[in-house]
């Protein structure tokens, strides 16, 4: 049965500016090409190949707008899911102990640091260091430290 369980969502304002600010430019692209009949540049890309590449940027954010963080745990121990590229679990068996810490910004996604181990991270900069019996540490990124504090305690 799951005692805990979070999801977070890649929402900050300044990824999907970026993300908006790269398919603008497959935008401008077709409007300049395809419906203002100006090529682009000396060697322009055919029209098919400009309409065809303009998916790159469509999977990007529709990428981005899919991908979750969800954390569960339950009498079994913790699983980790970045929806939808991976997913893990730790039984309690593996975990040694594990503590809510306040860490400098290490980026979002999934990731790796010789301080914290995996990292898995989609929003803010507090999360549950998990110190494994054998092996690598973990980092899971947290919205709700205290409730998911209060519940891992019950098992270590």
């Amino acid at each position: 049965m799951t005692e805990f369980k979070e999801v977070q969502k890649i929402r900050q304002w300044w990824i999907w500016l970026i993300l908006f600010g790269v398919a603008s430019i497959w935008v401008w692209g077709i409007v300049q090409q395809i419906i203002l009949g100006k090529p682009l540049g000396t060697n322009p890309v055919s029209n098919a190949g400009l309409i065809v590449t303009s998916v790159i940027p469509i999977i990007l954010i529709a990428l981005f707008y899919t991908i979750a963080l969800k954390t569960e745990v339950s009498s079994r121990g913790i699983k980790i899911q970045f929806y939808p590229l991976m997913s893990t679990f730790y039984s309690w068996d593996q975990i040694r102990d594990a503590e809510i810490i306040t860490y400098r910004f290490v980026g979002y996604g999934i990731r790796y640091s010789s301080k914290y181990g995996a990292i898995y991270n989609a929003h803010g900069n507090v999360g549950l260091q998990v110190h494994k019996t054998y092996g690598e540490n973990l980092l899971i990124g947290t919205q709700r430290p205290e409730e998911l504090k209060a519940v891992v305690s019950k098992y270590l």
